[in-house]
């Protein structure tokens, strides 16, 4: 903000008025008494014997007037008052939020940081003043402020502007010195600074307009932690209810199964748990939800194709596109029994794992399938083409959209499990551009390709 604080244009206009007469007056006063005092050394010098006399002290006065005019103008400048005097505009510079201290040159130092702070306080009236002051004592700047609620305490979470020479250990020990325990600290950026209403909207949004989303959802929600959605069936997984202990928190899938939430260090919060139950109870009332997303590619040979998001409707088609693969195709994608391959199809198909892509054809056959499978903190990508529309470029296609999904849901790597002897997937893998690493194990190859959302958004156009 930039606030400037002057005269209006009508009282401006009447100073400068004001100031035009009083001068006129004066020189006009000056130009009298100058005309009579001519005329009375005229007469002087014209009747008096000593008129010569008179004359030289006529000169040594004059004289005198120049060099106290000149002497006057030098001390007097005509230029206008410097700031912050009387009668000058005042300007008054106020920092714009984000901008840091050495961007609009008022701080001392070169520049500053954001922090994400969370502290267990006492519940206590003065224990966040104590807080507050420390920090302010360090020059810290609270941008927001979140408080959770526990049975013995408070869990506050701060966002905070510091000084960029502040360390972290001095602000933990700030921190701590006024009463702060089990306080944990990471730094923050500019996403942070969106308040916690308004995140939950927009995440509630996404999670509304796709059922894919859900882990997304919560993984944004609640930073750095892992994901893990569990098939119903699962021996020793599903739970009675909702269930929150300390690190790990697990929720009822509306698909079925469970979706386990995992962080390394920092405990949950009641209120923490009650936001993602509030987005799984949200997912549930909607039902499945799979975007429509089509778009049509011509094939070099003229075919035209359509690409667009799967989803569990598209479960018998799937099964056709099966029967039409031969056997070592099948082979090559699941790694297992031919004959086991269709059970796989509902979990792959269910957007609560992932998101799929088929390839369409204008009959409305489908005759590719790319998925993009979130597993834990990692993510895979599978294919499976058609025997018949093989080598058209249709795998490279499927390829870059599903590395593109994973780059929007801002995953830090993609990964293919094939055999050692496809040389076609690797060939595939290696045309995205991007930085590859090859394990091999018991004849399986793992391809894992690293993703940065620069340079992958760049090479996949």
């Amino acid at each position: 903000m930039r606030e400037l604080t002057s005269a209006t244009p009508a009282s401006a206009a009447a100073a400068r008025r004001q100031h035009h007469w009083r001068r006129d007056v004066i020189e006009l006063a000056a130009l009298f008494v100058a005309v009579a005092t001519a005329d009375l050394i005229a007469n002087l010098v014209g009747h008096a014997p000593d008129g010569p006399a008179l004359l030289c002290l006529s000169a040594a006065a004059l004289a005198a007037t120049a060099g106290f005019h000149t002497w006057w103008a030098r001390h007097h400048g005509h230029s206008p008052p410097a700031p912050h005097t009387a009668g000058a505009p005042a300007v008054t510079r106020t920092t714009e939020p984000g901008e840091s201290s050495a961007e609009n040159g008022t701080g001392a130092g070169a520049g500053t940081s954001l922090w994400r702070v969370r502290t267990t306080v006492r519940d206590t009236p003065g224990s966040l003043a104590a807080l507050c002051t420390a920090l302010a004592g360090q020059d810290v700047d609270i941008l927001t402020l979140q408080t959770h609620p526990l049975a013995e305490g408070t869990v506050d979470e701060f966002l905070l502007r510091a000084p960029a020479a502040l360390a972290p250990g001095d602000l933990t020990r700030a921190v701590r010195g006024a009463g702060g325990r089990d306080t944990w600290i990471e730094r923050a950026d500019a996403h942070d600074l969106v308040d916690t209403p308004t995140r939950m909207l927009t995440l509630a949004t996404r999670t509304a307009m796709d059922t894919a989303e859900l882990p997304l959802a919560l993984r944004q929600l609640f930073g750095r932690c892992t994901i893990r959605s569990t098939p119903p069936g699962t021996a020793g997984t599903d739970p009675v209810e909702d269930t929150l202990e300390d690190t790990i928190m697990r929720l009822r899938d509306p698909a079925g199964g469970t979706i386990t939430v995992e962080r390394a260090h920092l405990p949950f919060t009641p209120t923490e748990f009650a936001r993602a139950r509030a987005l799984v109870e949200l997912d549930a009332q909607l039902g499945t939800r799979v975007p429509e997303n089509r778009s049509v590619l011509t094939l070099p040979e003229g075919n035209e194709i359509t690409v667009r998001r799967a989803g569990p409707e598209d479960l018998e088609a799937a099964r056709e596109l099966h029967d039409h693969c031969s056997a070592a195709t099948l082979a090559s994608r699941y790694h297992g029994p031919v004959a086991d391959v269709d059970r796989y199809l509902t979990h792959l198909l269910s957007p609560r794992f992932g998101r799929t892509l088929a390839v369409q054809t204008v009959s409305g056959r489908i005759v590719a399938l790319g998925h993009l499978l979130w597993d834990g903190d990692e993510t895979e990508v599978a294919l499976l083409v058609d025997d018949a529309w093989q080598r058209r470029g249709i795998g490279l296609e499927l390829l870059r959209r599903l590395v593109a999904l994973a780059v929007e849901a801002e995953c830090r790597s993609v990964y293919a499990v094939t055999q050692a002897t496809n040389t076609g997937m690797v060939a595939t893998m290696r045309r995205l551009g991007l930085p590859l690493d090859y394990q091999v194990e018991d004849g399986t190859l793992v391809i894992t390709a690293t993703l940065s959302p620069a340079g992958a958004s760049a090479r996949l156009r």
